[in-house]
C-alpha cells in the first residue's frame, strides 16, 4: 500500500513544516517536516522543495517500514495512521509495538485502543503527541 491523502494531510498537519532547523522536545535537531537526521544542523535553512522533497522520502521510509510489519490487510485509514505513527515513532518502535502486534492478530479495536499511550516523550506527556495519536486512533477507527 501507499500513503493516501488522509494520511499525508494527518502528518503534515502535526509536524508543520519549518524552513530553519530547530530542536524537538527532545532535543533533536529537526527541519522542514519533521526531517532529522546528521545533516540537520544549527543555522541549517531549506527551501520549500527541499523540505517537500525530504517528506516523500521520509514518508516512503515509514510506508515502507507499515508494510514490512503487517501480516493481515487493512483499509486506506488504517495504513495512513499507521504510517504516521511511524513516522512520528519510527519504524523500530512501530514493528515491536503492541498496536502492530494487535493489528495482526486482527484486534483492530485494541489496537486503536494503543495510539494514546505512545503520547510520552522523555517520560512526559506531551499535549501534541496526544493530540496526534487521538487523530491517528480516529483515522484508524474511521471506515472507507
Amino acid at each position: 500500500m501507499q500513503l493516501g491523502t488522509a494520511g499525508r494531510t494527518l502528518i503534515q498537519h502535526f509536524e508543520q513544516c519549518r524552513l530553519t532547523a530547530y530542536q524537538d522536545v527532545k532535543g533533536i535537531w529537526t527541519i522542514g517536516w519533521g526531517h532529522t537526521g546528521l545533516e540537520v544542523v544549527p543555522g541549517l535553512v531549506w527551501t520549500q522543495e527541499q523540505a517537500d522533497d525530504a517528506f516523500y522520502r521520509d514518508a516512503q521510509i515509514a510506508v515502507l517500514a507499515v508494510n514490512r510489519s503487517l501480516d493481515v490487510a487493512v483499509n486506506q485509514n488504517q495504513f495512513d495512521a499507521l504510517v504516521s505513527f511511524t513516522f512520528n515513532v519510527g519504524g523500530e518502535n512501530e514493528e515491536h509495538s503492541t498496536l502492530i502486534r494487535l493489528v495482526n492478530n486482527g484486534r483492530s479495536n485494541e489496537a486503536a485502543a494503543q495510539f494514546p499511550l505512545w503520547d510520552h516523550s522523555g517520560g512526559v506527556e506531551i499535549p501534541g503527541l496526544k493530540a496526534r495519536r487521538l487523530a491517528e486512533q480516529a483515522l484508524f477507527l474511521s471506515p472507507i
